[in-house]
């Protein structure tokens, strides 16, 4: 069925982490996306969008002028809010890892806040499997798009293998080239997608409330021994960014796509 439900009492949490303008600017974004005013076009009048949410006019006024400062809207005096043309669709073309990590380098401005040499925490030092004591690089950048924050790389790699890995080398490379200089040849990937709530830091680093949902996705990367090369954990905006998969339809339902965990124990 391709019908379209729209919520009628979505949950707008007064103790949520994000603020209130904030949290009716992702439902509206998000039914934005999904077509939901794909007919005419028309948002609902401010006093619809107050009722329904249950906020204050000024509330609604704030969120849809996030809509309209992304593009998503444009208000018109005396007619309402309405959806603008999206000429971005929801897929892109194939690419390979390599091809789209060169292609994230390649779209986004990086600063770099952090290159050195340190003990790795206990789970990441296992994943990479380094002896008690043993160090490694730590490197932590900021990529932006149009001056505006879009994801934050906190990645380990075994010190062995972080010869010329600076943060000169950093601003002018992605990480990956600077391994592949190195003669790494990448093999398998394991990569975990979670969620979790900005901390003070992550939302400073990337311009959010603190509280406000983050997608953070872990990626280990072996060569093509097979041994751990680079630990990389990438946190994203979901007001800002998606991450799109493309495989073979044959692999669906299978462990090559990857498989949902459940973290809630035994009883």
């Amino acid at each position: 069925m391709s019908t379209q439900v729209r919520p009628q009492t979505p949950a707008i949490g007064r103790n949520a982490g994000t603020s209130l303008h904030r949290q009716v600017f992702n439902v509206l974004r998000d039914e934005i996306g999904r077509g939901v005013y794909a007919g005419t076009g028309a948002l609902p009048k401010e006093e619809a969008i107050c009722e329904r949410f249950g906020v204050s006019r000024i509330t609604v006024r704030r969120a849809l002028a996030d809509l309209a400062a992304q593009g998503l809207v444009e208000r018109r005096h005396g007619l309402g809010t309405f959806v603008t043309e999206q000429t971005a669709g929801r897929q892109a073309p194939s690419l390979s890892l390599v091809d789209s990590l060169r292609k994230a380098a390649q779209d986004t401005q990086v600063k770099v806040i952090e290159v050195s040499q340190a003990e790795a925490p206990p789970d990441i030092a296992a994943q990479l499997q380094l002896a008690p004591g043993e160090r490694a690089l730590h490197a932590l950048r900021l990529r932006s798009m149009d001056r505006r924050p879009v994801m934050l790389t906190d990645a380990w790699i075994p010190a062995a293998m972080s010869t010329g890995v600076s943060a000169a080398a950093l601003r002018k490379h992605a990480l990956y080239e600077l391994l592949m200089n190195q003669g790494v040849r990448f093999g398998s990937v394991v990569q975990e997608i979670s969620a979790q709530l900005a901390d003070p830091t992550l939302a400073g680093l990337l311009d959010l409330e603190v509280g406000a949902p983050l997608l953070k996705l872990l990626r280990l990367m072996h060569n093509q021994a097979n041994e751990p090369v680079l630990h990389i954990a990438i946190y994203l905006s979901p007001e800002r960014s998606r991450i799109l998969m493309d495989f073979q339809g044959d692999n669906v339902n299978t462990l090559v796509t990857g498989q949902i965990v459940h973290d809630l124990g035994t009883r």
